[in-house]
């Protein structure tokens, strides 16, 4: 199979990788998870010190999730752009099965071996479901 790189719509994938930040910006508020996330990570969120020193670590976090990301939306455009996935509908199902072949499997693996909760996998793996479905809509609706 020849893939035409040419025919990505570079804007689109760097638009889908920065999505993601904004929905882990609003996934991991206080708004939504932040507070079960931090409860089942093992932080206490009154603990000021910790607090201080998670942030100043997130700099290179924020960045390396980044880069993760643009890799993330990029791979699911080639995917998009092979399997000619041009509507909403496939590209939310491609996205989808992606997601569930790939990264909640491997999410799955990586919570057992650590022994993680199930609720910090449900709040891990839903984040990543919801990007991928945010990338496949950015990417197969922006033309």
């Amino acid at each position: 199979m020849h893939l035409q790189m040419h025919h990505l719509n570079w804007l689109a994938i760097l638009v889908a990788a920065i999505s993601t930040m904004v929905v882990g910006f609003l996934w991991y508020s206080p708004l939504l998870f932040a507070k079960a996330w931090m409860r089942e990570m093992g932080y206490d969120p009154n603990d000021k010190a910790r607090t201080d020193e998670m942030k100043k670590g997130a700099g290179s976090a924020y960045a390396g999730s980044l880069v993760a990301s643009l890799l993330s939306a990029f791979t699911l455009a080639l995917i998009l752009h092979g399997l000619r996935a041009e509507d909403l509908h496939s590209g939310l199902m491609t996205s989808f099965h992606v997601w569930l072949g790939f990264v909640a499997t491997v999410q799955l693996t990586g919570a057992l071996f650590s022994k993680h909760s199930r609720k910090l996998y449900t709040i891990n793996t839903g984040y990543q479901l919801v990007c991928y479905l945010v990338m496949g809509a950015i990417l197969t609706v922006w033309r």
